[in-house]
């Protein structure tokens, strides 16, 4: 008999034996495996945190007890053990549940989060408002050791010590983020000295001080305040401890009787608790345990075999392109130095780290370290690329400004996952760069339309003299020929791709969202509607002499962008066509919506976006049959 379905909220874990909690964990993994190697998802890191979230939801009483989750891919089991059991088939799925904590998705998941390192920050704030209100209970924050990289972790860490009384913060330390943990923080932490260890010897000190003659007990006592010291100085206590935190641990996280007594003396003391666990990523599942960094975040694959199911044959990746290319310029220029933030097989940079080792740094969850690390090294004459996620880029949003565009340093900014990312949803998608980035000063903002152009442009930012971003789309390219070496492309030079000037429509864009416009453009010239396109390749500067030819003639402009409308390339053509007297009778702007895009397949998402064939298509014949309306009214 199965255990699991008689589980629909937290409450009922209490009713089980110890035993049976350790049957529950096993259901609880097949449960995740099963609907993970359908649908893709974060595996290795839920399946490494099963008996943590059983033992949670048995010491502690969600949702009066308040349960935060770092970065929260780790969060699925909690998802099954808190009323979503019979949802979870629709993990990630368009209208299905997220990968991720939602408060609008139960009282259960009090925090949203999809970025790293916020737990303990949110958990001092919710904290601190129970308080306030006189509300009894406990708030355990849940990071991971790869979160724990990241200055804010240390920010929350250090207002909360020794003040936050009602604050539990459980530090899963599977010496991993997505990658293997890097610094001297995963150094201090992957001691393997064990708490029974550590207990055994103590008492076993005490035990022989007593057995000895003419010694007191004052002086048993006084040897155990001497040995209480040392857990901290041989254990990664120490550290915590400094911050004002009780220090609990290590505890095999996969022990559920001994996290259960963790838990309980956690909650029982009226300090702030760190208790320290030490899990497995991927525990449970083979496949994961032996390659936990490939089921981080996996597609689907056969369960049986772990091995991801056959697809039809793609074009590279914009992201393969990425790491291919910038070895290829290494090998030519020895001052470029790649650096990304805990991410370098996400960001194609693995390539470079395996042929340049030296070349190469992981700073760990740290965005806004690895934008002044690499302004510290373009000030001394090196070319430093920043390989990070659109999306995670504005972690660094002030080192952009302050320490890299301020001061005009030749530092690369290479964007991946710009655009919309599909599955992982509004916390992941890379829409806003174009705006967040477009009024900061000294700094080139290129969209390569295809991987091909993307090598270019690679290029022309590393030789640039200034900050230069690029941002590319995730997943394959367009498949276009990669025509040889490298070359140069002339800063913000645009390129007309269809059509004239003197066109009556024009459609102006960047990136691949171009080829969908081409399309709809060659549809419309067979109904007789002429369309010029031109791909601006540059956001800043942006070529004024190619996009006012092409526009001062026409009566219906297209701006289209994978980015959001508001303040993007769309807003940048409108204000140079203002200032210019410029301005077309009719102007339409596609792009993301203001809103925040939910998770669901990336192509369907865009559909909904507007950025499809047959959107651009209804949107000219529209707004042209719109315009004769208004000459033949006099307007």
């Amino acid at each position: 008999m199965t255990i699991l379905p008689a589980i629909n909220n937290p409450s009922d874990l209490k009713k089980l034996a110890l035993a049976e909690l350790d049957t529950l964990a096993g259901e609880i993994r097949e449960m995740i495996i099963e609907v993970v190697s359908r649908n893709g998802g974060h595996l290795s890191p839920s399946l490494g945190v099963v008996e943590l979230t059983i033992a949670l939801h048995r010491c502690f009483d969600s949702p009066n007890d308040r349960l935060i989750w770092d970065v929260g891919h780790q969060s699925y089991a909690h998802k099954i053990l808190t009323g979503r059991r019979d949802s979870f088939h629709t993990l990630r799925q368009s209208g299905g549940i997220s990968g991720f904590p939602r408060t609008e998705e139960s009282e259960h998941d009090r925090f949203n989060v999809g970025h790293s390192s916020t737990s303990i920050s949110a958990a001092a704030g919710i904290a601190e408002a129970m308080r306030l209100k006189g509300e009894k209970g406990k708030v355990v924050a849940v990071i991971g050791d790869g979160s724990l990289t990241a200055g804010l972790a240390f920010e929350g860490l250090n207002q909360s010590g020794n003040k936050v009384g009602n604050l539990i913060v459980v530090l899963n330390d599977n010496e991993m983020s997505i990658s293997k943990s890097v610094g001297s923080i995963s150094s201090w932490l992957s001691r393997k000295l064990t708490s029974l260890m550590v207990t055994n010897w103590r008492k076993e000190t005490k035990t022989f001080l007593r057995s000895l003659p003419h010694v007191g007990e004052p002086l048993v006592n006084l040897v155990h305040r001497a040995l209480e010291s040392s857990k901290a100085l041989l254990t990664p206590g120490l550290l915590f401890e400094g911050l004002g935190f009780e220090y609990i641990g290590p505890i095999d996280g996969h022990r559920i009787d001994r996290l259960i007594e963790a838990f309980d003396n956690a909650r029982n003391m009226e300090r702030p608790v760190l208790v320290h666990v030490r899990t497995k990523k991927g525990k449970g599942y083979g496949p994961s345990e032996k390659d936990p960094c490939h089921f981080h975040g996996v597609g689907p694959f056969d369960q049986k075999t772990g091995k991801p199911y056959k697809k039809k044959k793609v074009p590279p990746s914009y992201t393969r392109v990425f790491g291919k290319t910038i070895v290829e310029l290494a090998e030519k220029d020895d001052k470029i130095i790649g650096i990304t933030a805990a991410m370098p097989s996400g960001t194609g940079l693995e390539y470079f780290a395996e042929r340049f080792p030296g070349r190469f740094h992981d700073v760990g969850i740290a965005e806004q370290h690895g934008l002044v690390f690499a302004a510290g090294l373009a000030i001394e004459g090196f070319k430093p690329v920043v390989a990070i996620y659109s999306t995670f880029m504005q972690r660094a949003y002030d080192q952009v400004i302050h320490d890299v565009c301020l001061q005009d340093l030749p530092v690369v900014l290479a964007m991946d996952r710009a655009g919309l990312v599909g599955e992982d949803g509004p916390t992941h998608h890379g829409v806003f760069d174009l705006s967040y980035l477009r009024s900061i000063p000294n700094l080139v903002i290129a969209v390569p339309r295809d991987e091909n152009q993307l090598r270019h442009l690679l290029l022309s930012g590393i030789n640039c003299r200034h900050p230069f971003a690029l941002r590319y789309p995730r997943g394959a390219g367009e498949g276009v020929s990669l025509d040889g070496a490298p070359k140069e492309i002339e800063i913000g030079k645009g390129e007309i791709l269809l059509g004239a000037p003197g066109m009556d429509v024009v459609i102006l864009g960047a990136g691949p969202v171009l080829y969908k416009a081409i399309t709809a453009a060659r549809d419309l010239e067979k109904e007789g509607i002429g369309v010029a396109i031109g791909d601006l390749r540059f956001i800043k500067p942006l070529d004024e002499h190619m996009i006012l030819d092409l526009v001062k003639p026409a009566s219906l402009l297209v701006t289209i962008e994978e980015n959001a409308s508001r303040g993007g390339m769309g807003s940048a053509v409108l204000e140079l066509l203002a200032h210019n007297n410029a301005m077309p009778y009719r102007v339409k702007n596609i792009g993301i919506p203001d809103r925040f895009i939910p998770h669901g397949p990336a192509e369907a998402l865009r559909r909904k976006c507007g950025l499809s064939k047959e959107h651009i298509t209804e949107v000219i014949r529209r707004e042209l049959c719109q315009s004769i309306t208004d000459h033949a009214a006099g307007l």
